[in-house]
This record gives structure tokens, sequence and C-alpha cells, in this order.
């Protein structure tokens, strides 16, 4: 916490020169304590004081680290760090006192001074740290400091990261582990924690650092990947994970890292980091699009759908495109498409739609590596794909075939109307709607799909649509059916059902509430009007007053529908119809 501003007053004893009987790493604690809060009373030379403070805190969370160490006090090389370090804060506290007081002789020289005693501080940081790493202190109560309240000031929070970090960096592999899992806990609850954390210094460097680490178990690189992949979630410090160089090494986890979940974090903070495509050229120049292939082909399980969110980001750039292409992608992928898990069969496909979006030469390469026969597989209805699975396989149906004949006539040999069909029928609310939206795209290919759906049985199932809660489904299954209706046989079809006509007519009473889609309904009477049959039932329907009701409310088409109703030739045929 700040202290409040105050004057030092000339006859205050040194805190160090007052701890007598105290062990000499509680009494440095004191003393760097004592000093940082008063340098939150000087008004000179801010940045320089400010930097001092920062490398105070980083000795006082080592000190603290090493404190509860057996022998401690009685290892020469520690006393002797120890000695020079009361040196230097003796110094440091004698430079406060002038610089609160105003009493330096020249700005020049108190500057000159500040920055020696900021390089003593760094001196001393990392003796301590080489002599703790050197393995003989060992701790006898390790226990990490309290963890900041709710609401806890910012100063409170940095100084808690900052003794997790130097436990990280000097303590034994346990606390090493502890330290790590009490930083991924803080990061991961408060959005204000990581932005504390990485104004630290070294924090990112240190995490990256135990990306290699190769001397215990594994823990401490799924937890150091598991950092950095947090904080890799902030698009404003993922520069700063760049320029720290944390990509060559998350390859090499994902290449050949201790655990599934180290190789899914480096995963996972790949994909994040790539979502900027500048970023793409340093996994490829670092030979990650080559590892991340790789895992693909060997289906390393949940761990390839990150790697499809990494190769999607990376695609992307043009010239990375072509070397995953060439590398035998498009194959590798297909494969995965296959597979009966439900997050590899999702992500393979979505990975597959964005290689084919736009790329001629790649769709056609997919579609003759069998991709069509793959994703209409997993539409099946009796295969074991899960719902989600199969809106993706739609997605990916349309996207491939929406500008070929070829690849539709391709899709109807592989079942692919029958199974759109099904889920019109037996789907859920979600798999209807696409299953209706490519049942659009269908039958706006050609006039063969028209008459081919229109013997499927797809006109039915369609007229249950028109019915619908939702505005959007109403209006396409209109569409589809007023585009049907166009041909001749779906006419006949159509007219077949005694029921198919009146239920159009009914639906097109003015109170409906659903009656917004009456032009639609109104197409599907015209064109309907050009079959006998048709027009047949249409006049002798109980509901071609509702026709009547908006030809004389203005409706042009209505009208023109009560026209050919009336003309000479229709009359002279119901009249051989009423006289027989």
């Amino acid at each position: 916490m700040k202290p409040n501003m105050f004057t030092l007053p000339k006859n205050a004893q040194n805190p160090i020169e007052s701890s007598a009987g105290k062990s000499r790493i509680r009494r440095e604690i004191e003393s760097i304590s004592s000093l940082t809060s008063l340098s939150y009373s000087i008004k000179v030379f801010n940045v320089k004081w400010q930097s001092i403070r920062n490398k105070l805190e980083e000795l006082l969370s080592t000190l603290s680290a090493i404190e509860n160490c057996d022998s401690a006090e009685n290892y020469p090389p520690l006393c002797s760090s120890l000695s020079a370090i009361t040196a230097t804060l003796n110094n440091c506290h004698e430079l406060s006192r002038h610089c609160v007081e105003f009493s330096y002789s020249g700005k020049l020289l108190m500057q000159s001074d500040l920055d020696i005693v900021s390089r003593k501080l760094d001196d001393h940081i990392k003796s301590i740290s080489e002599i703790y790493s050197l393995g003989f202190l060992t701790q006898s109560n390790a226990i990490i400091v309290p963890r900041p309240r709710v609401g806890a000031s910012r100063d409170d929070i940095k100084f808690y990261i900052r003794d997790l970090l130097s436990r990280v960096k000097i303590g034994s592999l346990e606390m090493k582990k502890q330290g790590l899992i009490a930083l991924n806990e803080i990061i991961q609850e408060e959005d204000r924690y990581v932005k504390v954390a990485v104004e630290i210094d070294n924090l990112v460097t240190v995490l990256a650092s135990f990306l290699d680490f190769q001397e215990d178990d594994g823990s401490l690189q799924e937890e150091a990947a598991k950092g950095l992949c947090v904080i890799a979630g902030f698009q404003s410090f993922r520069g700063g994970l760049i320029s720290a160089g944390i990509i060559a090494p998350l390859i090499r986890v994902l290449e050949c890292g201790k655990s599934g979940l180290s190789k899914e974090f480096a995963a996972k903070c790949l994909m994040k980091l790539t979502e900027n495509s500048d970023n793409a050229w340093s996994i490829s120049a670092h030979g990650g699009v080559t590892v991340l292939l790789q895992i693909c082909v060997e289906g390393g399980g949940e761990l390839v759908g990150s790697v499809c969110g990494v190769l999607k980001n990376l695609v992307g750039v043009e010239e990375i495109k072509r070397f995953v292409i060439e590398e035998g992608a498009v194959s590798v992928f297909i494969k995965l498409a296959r597979s009966k898990d439900e997050v590899i069969q999702i992500s393979s496909i979505d990975f597959l739609q964005t290689m084919t979006s736009g790329d001629e030469s790649t769709r056609q390469m997919t579609m003759k590596e069998g991709g069509i026969r793959a994703l209409v597989r997993v539409l099946d209805p009796k295969s074991s794909s899960s719902p989600k699975a199969r809106a993706m396989a739609l997605r990916g149906i349309v996207n491939l075939c929406f500008s070929s004949v070829n690849s539709v006539n391709i899709l109807l040999n592989y079942g692919f109307m029958d199974h759109i069909l099904y889920f019109l029928r037996h789907g859920d609310g979600s798999l209807q709607g696409l299953a209706l939206k490519a049942a659009f795209w269908l039958c706006g290919t050609s006039e063969e799909a028209k008459k081919l759906m229109g013997d499927a049985g797809f006109m039915p199932e369609l007229l249950k649509f028109l019915d619908s809660k939702s505005f959007e489904v109403r209006e396409m299954a209109a569409e589809i059916l007023s585009s049907m209706v166009i041909v001749p046989r779906n006419q006949k079809r159509f007219v077949q059902n005694e029921q198919n006509v009146g239920l159009l007519l009914q639906m097109l009473d003015p109170e409906q509430a659903n009656f917004g889609n009456k032009k639609l309904l109104l197409s599907i009477l015209m064109s309907l009007t050009s079959c006998n049959s048709a027009r047949k039932k249409i006049a002798s329907s109980g509901y071609l007053i509702n026709i009547e009701k908006l030809a004389e409310a203005e409706v042009s088409d209505a009208k023109k529908i009560v026209r050919k109703l009336s003309s000479n030739r229709f009359r002279s045929i119901l009249s051989g119809i009423w006289h027989s």
C-alpha cells in the first residue's frame, strides 16, 4: 500500500541499524519494505525511482522465498551476498533521504548514483537466484504468501505475483510447480490480474523458458503453456509474446511435449496468436506447418481440433496454403472427416471449407480425392455423426458443390437427396433448417433436380413448413415450392393429393397471422393454374373465396388467378363437368 506523503526527519534511524536481534534475511526484508514505502514520497527522478522500486520488490520476493530455508544464515555464499545487499540498501537509504529533502548537490550526480544503485540491485537479484539454484538451500516451510483479497490494490497484486515469480525462478521443483499453479489460478480469475502480471519484467520470458523444461514429469511445461495461453487470449499482449520468442518453444512442445495437455495448451496459444495473419510467417519459419500437419496425419485425438484451428488461420496466407496443399493436406483432412470423433470431424470439415472457399483448383482436388462422398457419409442418418457434425457437413457440401452441375450429379448418386428429405421429416429444429437451406440450394441447381425432388416427395414436406411459426422458414419453404411447381410434372404430382390445393388456399385467408408470404403462395397457385387438374381443384375448393377477397382488394396476382379461372375455355370445361 502507498503511504501518505511525508518528509523524512533528520534523526530517523536506518531500519537496518534498528533491527538488532532479528535474522539477517528478516532485517534485509524489513529494510527493503521501508525503502519501498519511502520511495513513494520522492517527488524527483520519478522514472529512476520507479525502476529501483520494481527491483526492490523483486529482491524482496527473492529473499522472502529463501527466508525459511534450512541453515540459510550459515551458508557462506549467501552471507557474502547479504553483506553486499546491506551495503547497497544503506546507500539507497541515504539517496532516498537526499531526494526526499532535496539535499543532493546536483541532478547529474544524483542520476549517476541512482543508476549505480539500480545496477547493484540487478546484481544482487541475480546472485541470490544463482545461489538458490545450486540446491544447497532446502525449504523447511515453503509457503506461498497469502493471495490478495477481492478488490486488493494493484500494488498488493503486483507484489503477490512477483513473489510467485521469484519462487518459480529459484525454488525447488515442487515450489516452481506450486508457484505456476498459483499464477495460473489468479490470472484466470480476473482480467486485471493478467494486465498486472504482464507488466512485470521477465514474466513471459520465465514462462517461455519452462516450455523446454525437461527435469520433471512435464507438469512445469504444462503449467507454463497454460499461462501463456491465458495471456495470448488478450490481443494487446500478443505482440509482446511474439517478441519474447515463444513461437519456437511452443512448436517444440507440439512436436515432443511431455503431456497431451501441454500440446493442447500450446496449440490453443498458437491458434490465438495466428488470428493475426502477420504472425503466420513466424510459425512457418520455425517449421511449425510441417509439425502441425504431422499431428493431423497421426490423428492425435482432441489435439487435432486445435491444430486445425491453427492451420485454418495459417492458410489465409496464400504461400502457406500452397505448401499445405503440396504436402497432401487435402487427402489427410478428407480422411479425418470420416473420424468417429466429433471434434475431429467438425474441425477437419471446417478446415476443408476454408481451403476450398474461392479456390476452384482446390475444390476440384477435394472432389477428386473423395471429399463429396466423405461429407455425404457424415450426413447419412445411419451414421453415428452428431447433429453438429452433420450441420457442418451440410455447409461443407453446399460450399464444395455450389457451382458445379457435375458435383450435383455426384451428390445425387451418393444419396444426398434422400438424406435431406429424411432430415426435413425427422431432424431437430437446427437440422431441419439446414436441410431446408440445402433443399433451396439443390432446387436452384437445375430443372432436372426439381423433377427429382418432386418424385422423391419433397413437396408434401415443404407444404408443412408453410405453417411454421418462423417467418424465415415459411418464406424459404414457399420459395422452394414456387420454384418446383414451375415444372409441369411437379404440378400434376402436387394436385394428386386432394388436400394440397385446399391448404394453400386456406393459408391465403387475410385474417391469418402468417399471411406475410402471400406473394409466394399466390405465385405457387399461379403456376398451378397452368395445369387443368389443378385449376379444377382450385375452382371447386371451398376456400376459393380467399382468392376472390384478395382480387377484390386489388391484389394483382389474385386478380390474374381469378381471370384464368374465369376464361371462356375453362368455363366450358367446368360446364361439361357440371352437366355430365
